[in-house]
């Protein structure tokens, strides 16, 4: 594969009070944290990379204190080679799954703030979480159709890895230890929008390559996180996206002050679930930015989510009360 010209891309990771350090950069595959292993999601490598031009996978590192562990976050670029790593539950096994898509504009994958720590969370909840380091760039139609170059445009190959994924889990539920009937999506922010595509999106967004492409792709419920580019001109949700009652329960959480994607994407959907009859659960806080993560802050968000998941997944039936 041919090797783009270097660039300096605007960084992916931030914590809520920035370092004045530079970040840095690192040429290589990220890894995941010491005792986990991620693995790739397809057999022969990546479909429809023909014509793909890019640099090698490199990682950034932001110096960021607000971390839950360690004082600095990562995030992927250039990631052709998209791979899952398996957080497992810790304590009992609820027998839930959960793959979480971080978060970084089809640009980057933000792999700790909206991946690793994330997993930890739900790891702690006794649920299985899978992480996704999906393709970047050039992977969904937010920097596809700014693409020139030779390859053909719009090539869902983020949506792709996702399916994947999911479909994936669902084939390794008994050797993972997971219900293949409790398998949902979080994402955040285009992360977020990944998890309302395969909420929505049920044939395959690329040639099925073995048998584990005929399971579905389809996430038992779902959860997005100040999701990005539903919400298009006229505040309309975009044509790509057709809820239906196939659509699974979903819960929703932004704050009003998003100055990344605004609150739209959520009431856009919120609204087009509403029409579909799907269940669903939306918090909209008045404060909070975007990207918060589980880092602390100000701002109630932080605090609160958590436990407004938790809840949810008990009403929905997908975790038992506590105690029982």
């Amino acid at each position: 594969m041919a090797r783009a010209p270097e660039a300096k891309p605007t960084p992916a990771t931030a914590s809520a009070k920035p370092s004045q350090t530079p970040n840095a950069w690192v040429q290589g595959i990220w890894q995941p944290p010491h005792g986990l292993k991620q693995t790739a999601i397809w057999p022969d490598g990546a479909p429809d990379m023909q014509g793909v031009v890019q640099g090698p996978e490199r990682i950034e590192i932001a110096q960021t204190p607000d971390a839950l562990e360690g004082r600095t976050s990562e995030a992927a670029w250039d990631v052709a080679a998209p791979t899952m790593t398996v957080f497992p539950p810790k304590g009992e096994n609820t027998g839930v799954a959960m793959v979480v898509f971080p978060g970084g504009g089809f640009k980057a994958v933000v792999v700790t703030k909206q991946g690793t720590e994330i997993c930890g969370w739900i790891a702690s909840k006794g649920i299985t979480c899978i992480l996704s380091k999906y393709r970047v760039p050039k992977s969904n139609h937010h920097w596809d159709s700014q693409c020139k170059c030779a390859v053909t445009p719009k090539i869902p190959r983020a949506l792709q890895d996702a399916q994947r994924t999911i479909r994936l889990v669902r084939a390794r539920a008994g050797e993972l230890g997971v219900d293949p009937n409790r398998i949902g999506a979080m994402g955040f922010s285009a992360g977020g929008y990944l998890v309302v595509q395969t909420s929505n999106i049920f044939e395959p967004a690329y040639k099925p390559v073995d048998a584990i492409d005929t399971i579905s792709s389809r996430p038992d419920f779902a959860i997005a996180f100040y999701p990005g580019h539903l919400c298009r001109s006229g505040a309309s949700l975009d044509p790509g996206i057709r809820v239906s009652p196939r659509t699974p329960p979903t819960f929703l959480l932004q704050a009003w002050d998003d100055p990344v994607d605004e609150i739209c994407n959520s009431t856009v959907y919120a609204r087009a679930l509403d029409a579909a009859g799907v269940q669903a659960e939306v918090h909209l806080f008045a404060k909070g930015g975007h990207a918060f993560g589980l880092r602390r802050m100000e701002h109630p968000v932080v605090a609160a989510w958590p436990s407004l998941v938790e809840n949810w997944l008990v009403e929905i039936g997908v975790l038992r009360p506590k105690g029982h």
